[in-house]
């Protein structure tokens, strides 16, 4: 009766957007009729879901080849007992779809660029982007290659027809709520559309670079004050490989005729940038050894970060058949285990971050641009033509992509920085020489016993790159830096490169047998946050996108810990501590020192003397502290900032920006270019705090009392529905911390694994099982996630075996 209650009163408000969204039409035609919502037997009141679902049901498949039992504990977590991995499959795909279903099918119209057909001209150019950049072409590439893997392919198979087996069991009463609201049917579940998926990641995790703001940003400024404002590599770095780890193997020689600088064409690319995945997203994984725990047990922890939102990207869930017994959490779309655990073994991964996507300045030949130079002879594209389909459009968007030896070329428009630039993109390529492909190295963790298999499980795995941790009940612990890597000449890759120029092709790949890893180092545990893979010295080049603090401050915290227990983990994975914080605070106040001030300058410089550099919700000093950051970078990079020509221009990363206030403080970049007076880092410190005080009062006027206040740790509905979202949060953290919250990103997941002879496992998402707004268990999770608290994960044998609360079981039959 109260989740009816509740969510009554959530249709309210929903129902007064439906009105305003109807009134100003940003969805065209898409949205359906407001009796049809209302209805009692079709609209709103059929999502509204009883606290406990129906405890008993059978279940008929006719695909399945014997019975199968599903059991939902006391948070909708289902637990598959199955006697096969195709029947584990089938029975995956139904049950996930039965909670997920319209989350699925938006994910894999958003990496196709199918979104127009559903909210019409409003994502229009949205699709078309995601055409051009070759999605599809990508998902099927990777397709392909599972298909030479019969027991991958089976799986994939498996999985879509228990997906279609749920929705043909589905009348139009039935519907999830969005398919209501936007108007449309779900379409039948292929493996193409898991493929997306998987593109889908990879598009988030793998797609960033700086190619054409450095490309710039170097014409600009020269080549010398470039080097000096851009370093590669931050010398108080810790590496995610310990520097103490020796590469002993002879690396292949990369190919010496790559340019190293930019396409020398004369041109500077202008904004709009094109979309990127947020700086804010990261990760953290870490494994200690027995020997720094109380008990003598490995244990290792996971939290992802990426968007948060409703319903949540994760789906937890057990998987057991005679050959497996695994627990974790899922893709919805994609069979398998992602991050998790067994009784031998658990896995997580981060984000390796290397850049895998390059931009090629094309020299056409023709006005129709049907031919252009490669090596001084005449190539030919080849044309795709997109169609794409327009809710209130009577005829499909024609839209034809060009092909070249590169890749697609993405933008033709002359107003975007991206014309005539061909886009490399190595998720693009079809896995080769592997046995298995992506979703079998999940397949094979899930049944992994050993280091052995755990390493064997990762030669399938290409892209996105990630930092696969590990740990055994033997008692090993291991990290790999675990994908497709291409061998690069020093600095190739950093800008936009010859597109006439055959040289600048990746002609080879890292071994897997070099890429950097670990296992069982002295210091008795492996890490990552993101940061850089290795030193310098390791003997391959690599760029890309590495935060420079998170892994820090966890490497130190970990040296320092001993008997450690899983409270101490998750303490860990909520702490809120800031080296950047820790290292600014200093050079600010020192460059602040003997300023004369007003009384609010006073007491805030009194507030920031006192932080200890923790990011906690009830904090004061991190919003001052926030806006003096912002503030002076503003000021020390005018220049880049205010330019008239609308360059798209790369910035100094925060730890440079710190570096040279400290070593550089009279360097020609602190001064100002609209003021006749030569300004250096003091003068910026000073400037930058008065109007940070300002800017802190603003704050505290409006309500933004605090950090928790101001951080923005809201989770959003997918179509930003306010009334399906949780607009409420007030938790710790920064994007700086290790428990990196900030503005809709994430800790998406936590896990905690002690592997003993009994696993014990603590997890937590932002988010619920359901993706029902009416269901209690949409959000159920939400409080306990901002709260740093945990679940026991249910980690069952047998189906005998006795939860905390069986809340339903389904059976199924062939």
């Amino acid at each position: 009766m109260i989740q009816r209650i509740k969510f009554f009163l959530l249709a309210l408000v929903l129902l007064g957007a439906i009105w305003a969204l109807n009134k100003h039409h940003p969805f065209g035609s898409s949205l359906p009729r407001l009796g049809f919502l209302l209805s009692p037997s079709h609209g709103f009141w059929k999502q509204a879901e009883r606290q406990t679902p129906q405890t008993a049901k059978s279940i008929r498949l006719p695909k399945l080849k014997s019975g199968a039992e599903v059991l939902f504990d006391e948070r909708l977590t289902p637990h598959v007992f199955a006697n096969n991995q195709k029947d584990a499959a089938y029975v995956q795909g139904y049950v996930t779809a039965s909670l997920r279903l319209w989350q699925m099918d938006l994910a894999t119209r958003a990496a196709s660029g199918r979104l127009s057909e559903i909210l019409g001209e409003q994502t229009l150019e949205y699709d078309r982007i995601q055409r051009r950049k070759g999605m599809v072409t990508a998902a099927e590439n990777e397709l392909s290659a599972m298909k030479e893997n019969p027991e991958e392919w089976a799986v994939m198979e498996a999985y879509a027809d228990g997906v279609n087996a749920y929705i043909q069991s589905l009348t139009p009463v039935d519907y999830p709520l969005e398919f209501k609201l936007l108007n449309y049917s779900p379409e039948p579940w292929t493996p193409l559309k898991s493929a997306l998926m998987s593109k889908r990641m990879a598009e988030t995790l793998c797609s960033r670079n700086s190619d054409i703001p450095a490309t710039n940003t170097l014409r600009v400024l020269g080549r010398e004050s470039y080097d000096f404002l851009f370093p590669e590599y931050n010398p108080k770095q810790s590496p995610i490989i310990p520097e103490s780890v020796p590469f002993n193997f002879q690396p292949l020689a990369p190919d010496t005729s790559a340019q190293q600088g930019p396409a020398m064409i004369g041109q500077l690319w202008r904004q709009p940038m094109l979309p990127t995945p947020p700086p804010f997203l990261g990760s953290n994984n870490w494994a200690v050894s027995g020997a720094k725990t109380a008990s003598g047990n490995p244990i290792l922890c996971n939290d992802p970060h990426l968007d948060l939102s409703l319903p949540s990207i994760w789906f937890e869930i057990q998987i057991h058949t005679p050959e497996v017994n695994a627990y974790g959490v899922s893709l919805p779309g994609l069979p398998g285990i992602i991050i998790g655990f067994n009784k031998d073994i658990a896995w997580g991964v981060t984000n390796v971050g290397h850049d895998v996507l390059d931009w090629y300045a094309i020299k056409w030949l023709d006005e129709q641009k049907s031919r252009y130079l490669l090596d001084d002879q005449p190539q030919k594209v080849t044309e795709v033509i997109e169609e794409i389909r327009v809710a209130g459009r009577k005829n499909p968007v024609l839209d034809t992509v060009k092909y070249t030896v590169w890749g697609p070329v993405v933008y033709d428009e002359p107003s975007s920085p991206y014309y005539d630039l061909a886009m490399r993109w190595l998720a693009h390529d079809k896995p080769t020489g592997n046995a298995f492909h992506q979703v079998g190295t999940f397949l094979r963790l899930m049944k992994a016993r050993n280091y052995d298999d755990y390493s064997e499980a990762l030669n399938g795995f290409d892209t996105p790159a990630q930092n696969f941790v590990f740990a055994s009940r033997e008692g090993d612990i291991a990290l790999k830096v675990n994908g497709k890597l291409p061998v690069r000449q020093p600095g190739q890759g950093r800008f936009v490169q010859d597109g006439s120029f055959s040289g600048n092709l990746w002609r080879q790949f890292i071994p897997r047998d070099q890429i950097p890893q670990v296992r069982n180092p002295e210091r008795g545990f492996v890490s990552s946050a993101n940061q850089h893979s290795t030193s310098p010295a390791y003997p391959y080049y690599y760029l890309g996108d590495f935060d420079d603090y998170r892994g820090r401050v966890l490497n130190r915290l970990l040296e320092g810990m001993n008997r450690i227990e899983a409270k101490d983990m998750m303490a860990l994975q909520f702490n809120s501590y800031s080296i950047l914080a820790e290292e600014s605070m200093p050079v600010f106040l020192g460059l602040l020192e003997g300023v004369s001030m007003s009384a609010a300058e006073k007491e805030g410089l009194q507030l920031l003397r006192a932080w200890d550099f923790n990011y906690k919700k009830t904090d004061k000093a991190p919003l001052l502290h926030r806006a003096l950051l912002d503030s002076a970078y503003a000021l020390t990079f005018d220049e880049f900032f205010d330019r008239p020509d609308s360059l798209a221009m790369l910035t100094p990363e925060l730890w440079r920006f710190i570096d040279l206030l400290a070593n550089h403080p009279d360097h020609a970049i602190f001064d100002l270019e609209q003021t006749p007076e030569k300004e250096n880092a003091a003068a910026i410190a000073q400037k930058a705090y008065k109007a940070a005080v300002k800017a802190w009062y603003a704050d505290l006027k409006s309500g933004k009392t605090d950090w928790g206040k101001f951080n923005g740790a809201d989770i959003s509905h997918l179509l930003r529905l306010p009334a399906f979202s949780r607009l409420d949060l007030y938790t710790d953290g920064h994007n700086n911390s290790l428990n990196a919250i900030r503005q809709g990103h994430g800790p998406s997941w936590r896990m905690i694994v002690e592997l003993g002879p009994t696993v014990k496992a603590y997890g937590v998402y932002p988010g619920g099982q359901s993706g029902n707004p009416g269901s209690p268990f949409y959000d159920n999770m939400v409080n306990q996630w901002a709260e740093g608290k945990y679940n026991v994960l249910n980690f069952m044998s047998s189906p005998s075996d006795k939860l905390p609360k069986l809340l339903s079981t389904w059976k199924f039959k062939s």
